[in-house]
């Protein structure tokens, strides 16, 4: 008996001791943690620690541990290009959770086709993200956990001429982001179908603070609307100059939205409308900010941006088990098949003529009282 017990403890060491011994399965994380993303990235950084570490409780994946990799971006192509080279040819990654940026995204795609390791982009919105804009295919090594510019720009357009009836508007954009170009391209041909007018076209650039020879021009067209199609800082100086030159017209926004622009523009952020991934109040997130803030030991700040990471982290890690084998060929194969995988806000089902997820449903925030209101919510038609 004695012997019997102490052949089944050694079974048991030897077990835990290969286990322990067993090569990490090593995942990248890119993130902004410096620059004027900077409040994104923390977050995106943190979710996807809590998300290895819940898998690694759960015993890793392929009986081996996940390691996670996470480089700072700085919101830069160069700093990101090399952070992405660093984690494959040194650390060896097979797979990466990229960046919220699409010119990012875009400028590390050819490294990602070369090395043959699958990127799940986060918010990365412009369809040139996933798919080649002259042939209309995807490319093999690049998917995505957001929905693209087309439809927040749609959404926007259409919520605009049709459900607030504002047939003229105006649009600030920055011209060297391939995000707010993007989103800018499609909202202009779609509201322009359904009626409404662009009266102006204002640009910036990124780090710009002084909007008012603009905001001068646009309010002298008698625009009801002002359509900001950027990143949350320069749109919070948008609006918060807009209400000191005393012109109040609607605004409305996608995904660069952050709670972060109430620091900026105060009291001008009332009844303002903001297309988003998800309601900010939806209970079904209480879970997982109950458990960031216990991690973390404050409670998240941009919801979305740790909803969009923890999927992306779980949409990797099902292609990997189904994959069977912790290589990047076999996880981009197994990425492009996903279906009916239930995630933390959705049920993903990747278009394999994308890589996008199919009929992923959005979110139309109303800023009252200082918080943000689900408005409506909307579900995209592929």
């Amino acid at each position: 008996m004695k012997k019997a017990l102490y052949l089944i403890c050694l079974l048991v060491l030897l077990a835990a001791s290969a286990a322990w011994a067993a090569e990490p399965i090593k995942i990248g994380k890119l993130a902004a943690l410096t620059g004027p993303g900077a409040t994104w990235g923390e977050h995106y950084k943190n979710v996807s620690i809590l998300a290895v570490e819940e898998i690694n409780a759960k015993g890793g994946l392929l009986g081996r541990p996940v390691e996670l990799i996470v480089y700072d971006t700085k919101g830069r192509a160069e700093d990101t290009v090399n952070a992405a080279r660093r984690m494959i040819l040194q650390d060896k990654v097979v797979a990466i959770a990229g960046t919220n940026y699409s010119g990012l995204q875009i400028a590390i795609r050819p490294i990602s086709e070369q090395y043959k390791v699958p990127i799940m982009a986060t918010s990365a919105t412009n369809p040139a993200v996933t798919v080649d804009p002259e042939k209309g295919t995807p490319y093999p090594y690049s998917f995505r956990i957001c929905f693209t510019d087309p439809y927040q720009g749609k959404i926007m357009a259409e919520f605009l001429a049709n459900n607030l009836k504002i047939k003229e508007a105006v649009i600030f954009h920055d011209v060297g982001s391939d995000y707010a170009e993007g989103m800018k391209q499609f909202f202009v041909a779609t509201y322009t179908k359904a009626g409404g007018k662009v009266a102006g076209l204002y640009g910036y650039r990124e780090g710009d603070v002084d909007f008012r020879a603009q905001i001068t021009q646009a309010k002298a067209t008698g625009a009801k609307a002002v359509v900001l199609p950027g990143l949350y800082k320069e749109m919070a100086l948008i609006i918060k100059q807009c209400e000191e030159m005393g012109w109040k017209p609607v605004f409305i926004g996608g995904d660069g939205y952050s709670p972060a622009m109430y620091e900026i523009a105060g009291k001008a952020m009332e009844g303002t409308y903001w297309v988003t991934h998800i309601a900010f109040d939806d209970p079904i997130l209480k879970p997982l900010i109950e458990k960031y803030t216990k991690r973390f030991g404050k409670p998240p700040v941009e919801i979305v941006s740790i909803t969009l990471g923890y999927d992306a982290m779980y949409a990797i890690f099902d292609a990997i088990k189904r994959a069977g084998k912790a290589e990047g060929p076999a996880i981009a194969a197994a990425l492009e098949k996903t279906k009916g995988l239930k995630l933390l806000d959705f049920t993903l089902n990747m278009d394999p003529k994308t890589h996008d997820p199919l009929n992923k449903p959005g979110a139309i925030l109303k800023i009252e009282n200082g918080k943000e209101i689900l408005y409506t919510k909307v579900t995209p038609k592929n």
